[in-house]
């Protein structure tokens, strides 16, 4: 089996103080109740927060950190959150820039993910996820083979004899060079018995672009998390062939290996510190991404975003981190993309 190593993509009384106090606790205590019945004595964790997004907008990275905005706000583990997004070359344009610009701030978080370990490998960049703290891994994710809705590929038997004949005739699009969505086509195609060096990818800096090149018939085909491409399959604008998980995301979508493509990979998302936050510093923000975790709401979240719950905090996630650069560049090297 060809697998990737990965476990398994946001009123108003003026009478009083008292009064203009008392009705933000209540619609506090309504919003924690619609998400899940968190209590409205939730203790705020940080009262500011920093997203940085190293990706454009739509994509599964900006989808996790207004994921997380979303119940840590409404559930009172956060006072605010804004978020940057800096795109491009799978995250290798914005590390840079989160590690000298938020050095040693505490009140700073970056999504990041297996995504940026392969792109800062292929890249050859001078910046890695050696470089910045990391807090916890948050979530897992198959890949999905999507076409356009009215390609000829009907299933993924269609595309996979297309890719088979000459895979350099069949472009595909996806997030950034030497990432998940190359390295699951390059598995791919291994497995149809041709190099992975012939695959003819399309990067792209974020989910959103990559969405409209599919559906505008610039490439035949694309890859990304379930989460990116989900909306448009369901409206009928793109058609889904195929994950890579070992389970169905769908009950009519197969998975790669139940059309015999004997392929298992998947990406992971986390949440990484800058360089030189304090101990202590690190420790609270463990202890928020923690109790995020906890949360009724977030559990239902990943349920209806079908992303897979692979928490890990702290010094485990700080050893899975290591071993999956170790592991990503021998993947990387077999199939000639770094």
């Amino acid at each position: 089996m060809q697998s990737l190593m990965t476990p398994a993509s946001n009123g108003t009384s003026r009478a009083s103080a008292g009064r203009r106090s008392l009705l933000l606790a209540t619609a506090g205590l309504l919003g924690a109740a619609a998400l899940g019945g968190r209590s409205a004595r939730a203790e705020v964790i940080i009262q500011s927060l920093n997203m940085f997004i190293p990706a454009a907008p739509g994509g599964g990275w900006d989808g996790l950190g207004r994921a997380m905005e979303l119940v840590a706000r409404q559930n009172g583990l956060v006072g605010s959150m804004q978020f940057e997004n800096v795109g491009g070359a799978g995250g290798m344009v914005g590390l840079p820039r989160f590690i000298s610009q938020r050095k040693g701030r505490a009140d700073n978080l970056m999504i990041g993910g297996s995504v940026m370990v392969g792109a800062a490998l292929s890249n050859k960049s001078p910046y890695s996820l050696k470089d910045v703290v990391p807090v916890a891994r948050m979530t897992g994710e198959a890949g999905v083979i999507v076409v356009p809705a009215d390609s000829s590929f009907k299933t993924m038997g269609d595309l996979a004899a297309a890719l088979k004949a000459d895979p350099r005739s069949v472009p595909v699009a996806g997030g950034s060079a030497g990432g998940t969505d190359h390295i699951l086509l390059g598995l791919i195609i291994k497995q149809l018995g041709r190099s992975a060096r012939e695959a003819n990818y399309v990067a792209f800096a974020g989910g959103g672009p990559a969405q409209a090149a599919i559906m505008g018939g610039q490439v035949k085909a694309g890859i990304a998390g379930w989460s990116e491409f989900s909306e448009q399959v369901k409206a009928g604008r793109l058609r889904a062939l195929a994950s890579s998980g070992e389970k169905r995301i769908e009950p009519d979508l197969p998975t790669l290996k139940e059309g015999g493509i004997d392929v298992l990979a998947s990406n992971w998302r986390g949440v990484f510190a800058p360089p030189g936050v304090k101990p202590a510093d690190k420790e609270t923000l463990v202890k928020f991404v923690t109790a995020l975790h906890a949360l009724p709401a977030w559990k239902e979240l990943l349920q209806t975003r079908a992303w897979d719950d692979d928490f890990l905090a702290g010094e485990g996630f700080d050893a899975y981190v290591k071993s999956d650069i170790t592991a990503t560049e021998a993947v990387l090297k077999d199939l000639g993309l770094a």
